[in-house]
């Protein structure tokens, strides 16, 4: 199969097993979820997911925020890991955005990327998922299955993000990346993977990938 031709196997096959695709961090606007997304770095979603209403019940908009000490923040989000650079990066934030955004998260990957604790990444992610805007966030799940599936060489997740967005047509970008976060997450883990149940994988994968997966004993036997 050429690259087109796998893009294309893989959209179908995805939209058949997930046709609808919840977002997979509890919010209820974009600052809730820049902030939700902003904790799960090295963190996964469940664990965000349980302590977020505990931080929303002491401050969900910047203005209440800001009113918590950095050490009140961290008390809470301790559990989600990272809490000194994450408590800070959060009071400060909610700061620049009362400061320089009218208490609005803003709109553009500029004004996202430039606070403190927000990377490509999640900028992409609230730009996408807050938004609407076409983007294409790479997690750790992407960026192994965009390999195992031979669209991208593996080498960062900048070029991940560059390959996907070549391959796949703009219009799916925002769920699309969901769909293979879910599909990563339930048929192909980065180990002890089963190909009778990893189906895209074990249609796409080259030759190559397979034998890397053998030898390093990701396969299950």
């Amino acid at each position: 199969m050429t690259r087109a031709e796998k893009a294309a196997f893989v959209v179908e096959k995805l939209e058949s097993i997930y046709p609808e695709v919840p977002i997979p961090l509890d919010h209820k606007d974009p600052y809730t979820l820049l902030i939700a997304v902003l904790l799960s770095a090295q963190c996964t979603d469940a664990r965000v997911n349980k302590i977020t209403p505990l931080l929303w019940a002491r401050a969900d908009t910047p203005a209440e925020m800001v009113r918590l000490e950095v050490e009140e923040i961290r008390a809470i989000i301790k559990p989600c890991g990272l809490s000194p650079r994450k408590s800070k990066a959060i009071h400060r934030l909610s700061e620049i955005i009362l400061e320089q955004h009218g208490g609005v998260v803003p709109a553009t990957f500029e004004a996202l990327e430039a606070f403190p604790g927000v990377g490509h990444k999640t900028a992409s992610v609230v730009m996408s998922q807050a938004f609407g805007f076409p983007a294409f966030p790479v997690d750790t799940h992407i960026h192994r299955l965009m390999y195992r599936w031979g669209l991208s060489n593996g080498k960062s997740v900048e070029q991940t993000e560059r390959d996907a967005k070549k391959i796949f047509p703009e219009k799916v970008w925002n769920k699309l990346h969901l769909q293979i976060i879910y599909y990563g997450r339930e048929y192909s883990p980065a180990r002890s993977v089963d190909l009778d149940k990893d189906i895209i994988t074990k249609a796409l994968a080259p030759a190559k990938v397979i034998n890397e997966m053998q030898k390093a004993g990701r396969l299950k036997v």
